[in-house]
Order: C-alpha cells, then sequence, then structure tokens
C-alpha cells in the first residue's frame, strides 16, 4: 500500500508567514501609516461672495448728562427717581449753601441805598449847574459894565472868581453823580450774582430724557460738580461695536447692519453705522464703530450686549473656494490642488470673505481647480491621498 504525498510543515510555516505578511502589507498600505491619505476635494467654482464684518457691542447713549450743582452744599430734595422721564424746565432737585444765604438781604438794601445816592447826588448837581449858569452870566455882564467903565476892576474879577468856584462845584458834583452811578452798577451785578447762585442750586433737567441714576439722597452734602442725577436722552441710544482689525476692511458709514440683541435672540432689527471712530484700540487690535437703531426696539437698555452683523458690498461672480481649504505654510497661505493624482501647494491671494464660508481668490487659481477641502492628517508635497466623498472626524 502506498502512501499520500504529504506536504512538510517548513513549506506551510511558510506559507503561513508569506499570508500573514501579505496582510500585514495589505494593512500597513491601505489603513495604516502608509496608507493614502483620505481628502475630500472641491472644484474652485464662480459665484457671487457677500462679505460680512461680526462684532460684538454694547448698547449705550449718545448723549447722556450728569446733572449737580457748581457749588457746594446740602441735598435738600430730590423730585424724581430712576427711570422716571422728564422734560426740560421742571425742578428734578434742589441743593442748598452750607453757609446761610444772608447776601441776598444786605445786597438788596444796598442797592436801595446807591440809587438814592444817585438820586442825590443828581439833584446835587443840577443845582450847582444852575449856580454855574447864574455865574457865568453875572461874570459876562460884569465884564461888558468894565468895558464901558461903569464898574471896577476889582468887581469883575470877583465876578470871574464865582464864576470859576461854581465851574469847580459843578466838576466835583458830576464826579460824585459818575462815582454813586459805578456803585449802584456794581452793587446791582452783586445781588444778580447771588440770585445766580441761589438759582444754581436748583437742578433741572437740560432735555427730555429719562433718570438712570440717582447718586445723591436728600441730607448728602456735595461738592461742586458732585453728580446727583445722571440723565441719557433714549432717543440717542446706539450700539458701540468692536470689530477685529484684521477683518475689518471696508468698514465705513452708512453700511447697513442686523442687530441681535443678547436680551431678545429670537429678533433681529435694522441699523446703520453711523460713525467709525478716528482711534482704534492698540490693546485688543480692534475697531470701533457706532451703529444706529432705524428704529429703536422696545425695552432695550443701555448696558446690554449686541451681535452685529455689517453688510459690505456684493462681489459678483468671483472665483471662490470654501474657506476650510485654506492653508498656511509659514507665513505664506494657500491651498493644496489635486491635479492627476497628485498635490501641489499654490499660494493664492484671497479677497472678500462671506459668512456662508466662501472666500473670493483674486490670484493662484483658475475656475475648474481641484482644491482639498478635508483631510485625516497633514499634508505635504509627497503624500498620496485618496479622494471620498466625505470624511468622519477630518482635520482641516
Amino acid at each position: 500500500m502506498s502512501r499520500g504525498f504529504r506536504v512538510p510543515r517548513q513549506v506551510w510555516v511558510a506559507l503561513v508567514g508569506l499570508g500573514l505578511l501579505a496582510a500585514l502589507g495589505w494593512v500597513a498600505t491601505q489603513s495604516g501609516p502608509l496608507a493614502p491619505i483620505r481628502v475630500t476635494v472641491t472644484p474652485a467654482g464662480k459665484n457671487d461672495v457677500a462679505p460680512a464684518l461680526f462684532g460684538i457691542g454694547t448698547v449705550e447713549a449718545r448723549r447722556a448728562y450728569a446733572i449737580g450743582p457748581i457749588a457746594p452744599g446740602r441735598v435738600r430734595r430730590v423730585l424724581v427717581d430712576v427711570g422716571d422721564t422728564v422734560t426740560t424746565g421742571p425742578l428734578l432737585a434742589e441743593t442748598e449753601p452750607g453757609d446761610p444765604d444772608t447776601r441776598g438781604a444786605p445786597s438788596a438794601a444796598a442797592v436801595e441805598r446807591g440809587r438814592s445816592t444817585v438820586s442825590a447826588a443828581d439833584a446835587q448837581v443840577r443845582d450847582v449847574r444852575s449856580r454855574h449858569t447864574w455865574a457865568a452870566t453875572e461874570a459876562r455882564r460884569a465884564e461888558a459894565l468894565g468895558a464901558a467903565g461903569a464898574t471896577s476892576q476889582s468887581a469883575v474879577d470877583t465876578a470871574r472868581q464865582v464864576e470859576k468856584s461854581a465851574e469847580a462845584q459843578l466838576i466835583a458834583a458830576e464826579s460824585t453823580l459818575a462815582a454813586a452811578r459805578r456803585d449802584v452798577t456794581r452793587l446791582e451785578a452783586d445781588t444778580g450774582g447771588a440770585q445766580q447762585q441761589r438759582s444754581n442750586l436748583r437742578l433741572v433737567a437740560p432735555v427730555d430724557g429719562l433718570v438712570t441714576a440717582r447718586d445723591a439722597e436728600p441730607g448728602s452734602t456735595v461738592v461742586a460738580g458732585q453728580v446727583v442725577l445722571r440723565l441719557e436722552d433714549p432717543r440717542s441710544v446706539w450700539i458701540s461695536v468692536r470689530l477685529d482689525q484684521a477683518r475689518s476692511a471696508g468698514l465705513r458709514a452708512g453700511l447697513t447692519a442686523r442687530i441681535t440683541r443678547r436680551a431678545d435672540p429670537l429678533a433681529t432689527v435694522a441699523g446703520t453705522v453711523v460713525r467709525v471712530e478716528p482711534i482704534s484700540d492698540a490693546v485688543t487690535e480692534e475697531r470701533i464703530a457706532k451703529v444706529a437703531f432705524d428704529r429703536l426696539p422696545d425695552g432695550v437698555s443701555s448696558g446690554e450686549m449686541a451681535e452685529v452683523t455689517l453688510a459690505l458690498p456684493v462681489v459678483r461672480a468671483a472665483v471662490v473656494v470654501p474657506n476650510a481649504s485654506l492653508r498656511h505654510r509659514g507665513a505664506q497661505q494657500g491651498v493644496w490642488r489635486y491635479a492627476d493624482g497628485q498635490l501641489a501647494f499654490v499660494p493664492v491671494t484671497t479677497g472678500a470673505e462671506g459668512l456662508d464660508g466662501l472666500v473670493q481668490i483674486l490670484e493662484g487659481l483658475q475656475l475648474g481647480d481641484q482644491v482639498v477641502v478635508y483631510s485625516e492628517r497633514d499634508l505635504d508635497d509627497d503624500s498620496r491621498v485618496t479622494v471620498v466623498p466625505a470624511l468622519r472626524g477630518a482635520a482641516p
């Protein structure tokens, strides 16, 4: 009886080893570190780009007023409270001087005495002027008689002396009258100043507005310039928006805005950029713009936060790629272009960028060029890649 052919054990071991090596090689080249990197690609297309700027701002009043006395004193009464709407004119609060107000009555009495003195001096001037006129007439008559030889020279000299004396008295009386009038003017000014100081103790609203703070209560001692009440003009409410300097190209007054208040996130209201501040924040590297509401929403309050999107002019029919396809090599920006199974890093110059993720390409790509959007790992010029429809957990 013949024996069947038996494969030596060494051959089986060799075959099994080769199979394992083949499986290991397949795993290494298909899913291991030597496997092609899976990527997704998209062609550079032509589309409109609607660029926009986004920033977060704070609601504040364009016109706010700090109301307080211009002289030290004590708060006598406060007639309004926070949240009250006030109009121009009515009394809001009143202070009183720290020292008793004793200047008003003496000043008024002094003015009356001064006016009496003016009246007396004026009467004296009229009297002296009358006597001076008489003395001048007598002197002329004496001179005429002296020239005719009807009177002595001594009588003529006496008449002339009386005239000169009357003239000197008239000058003195007129000087006294002028001094009295100057005293009255000074006293009236002092009285007016005292009255003005008393009126300055009355605090009134300079404009129609809303009381936002009450910083002093009756009985409190205040110094000149210390704030008792704060007002805001609710019609002047706007948003102070901060925007990244690196993404603020195109920021200017007149841009339309979409505003979403944190206090009302489901409502979006329209606005307009009314001013771009000439000074930026050098610490945070932000530019500051003032955005006004086209129509003031109900319930808006100073200090609340708002998200603001500013619409820039639309760029028509631009060559665009997703912003996720942009890569950086050092300081150089570019994309990975995929052609004929090969990768090449292509520097690009970008333009407008929309909130939908599309970026305008000004230089570096042609319409239809395939670019890598996502990849499993970082790429280089020697990377082997395989294109797939989508990746999970992809690295941009």
